[in-house]
């Protein structure tokens, strides 16, 4: 009893803080997420045993380059000022980090610094991209906050579904508990929730909320599933247990930073 109250507790906290800081302004927006994705990289090193600051520096770079456009109002004809700088420092940053490693571990070191940058900060840095993904470049909280609800749907529904009747494995050598019954009523459930959000959220069209609740649907269970896959090489059941009776922020945000970039992608090619 004490866990389940403790998990809704926290669970609870940690939704409201995130549509709190959605829907206050930009600035709480990038910045909840800024945080979050440094609580990401720590567990995420820890988890794959990187030994290494290198990953915070480029993040933190990546991450603020990578939003000064939406901070401040800059120009957008210099942006390709900005992505040619944060490219030449990732790549800089990244080789002269092997420096600092063992010899017999540069291209592990190498490997695992690239793999946390993709992984991690990439999705990250595009995931504060999305709300400004329109014809005025203006942010909307609506876009963001339907992505989060369509996330959320998908693993509630894919969860009791899976529960009472499931009966067929996904993928049971890296997550038992998943099943091809949950996956598929998660997917009808978030479909279903598309066309509730394009009634109550006008920022994009039926159409574009039902295909990102198709991306969603398949994309964050795929990053479901590779946490799971780096979590049973790395001997863990939680990411952290900063997140009490949810574990950690890389076990909260597993789905939308996998799900993050596709969307990103197809909302570009809209717009």
């Amino acid at each position: 009893m004490k866990l389940i109250v403790k998990r809704t507790l926290s669970g609870l906290v940690f939704v409201s803080v995130l549509i709190f800081s959605i829907l206050f302004s930009k600035i709480s927006f990038i910045i909840i997420f800024f945080i979050s994705m440094l609580f990401c990289l720590y567990e995420f090193k820890k988890m794959i045993q990187l030994k290494s600051i290198f990953p915070y520096i480029i993040g933190i770079l990546l991450f603020i380059f990578g939003n000064i456009l939406n901070v401040e109002d800059v120009p957008a004809r210099i942006i390709f000022e900005y992505v040619g700088v944060v490219l030449f420092l990732t790549i800089f940053i990244t080789f002269a980090s092997i420096l600092f490693a063992k010899k017999e571990e540069v291209v592990s070191h190498l490997g695992k610094i690239f793999l946390t940058i993709i992984y991690i900060v990439v999705p990250f840095t595009l995931i504060v991209q999305i709300p400004f993904l329109n014809a005025s470049f203006n942010y909307v909280n609506t876009t963001i906050l339907g992505v989060f609800i369509l996330i959320w749907t998908s693993d509630t529904f894919a969860f009791l579904v899976g529960k009472n009747l499931g009966k067929h494995k996904l993928l049971e050598r890296i997550s038992p508990n998943k099943t091809i019954e949950g996956f598929i009523g998660g997917m009808i459930f978030t479909f279903l929730a598309s066309f509730i959000l394009a009634n109550q959220f006008k920022s994009l069209t039926l159409k574009q909320w039902i295909v990102i609740a198709g991306i969603v649907s398949i994309f964050g269970v795929l990053g479901d599933l590779i946490e799971s896959m780096f979590k049973r090489q790395a001997g863990v059941k939680d990411s952290s247990n900063l997140i009490p009776g949810h574990g950690g922020f890389l076990d909260r945000f597993d789905s939308v930073i996998f799900a993050a970039p596709f969307i990103f992608i197809y909302l570009q090619l809209v717009h």
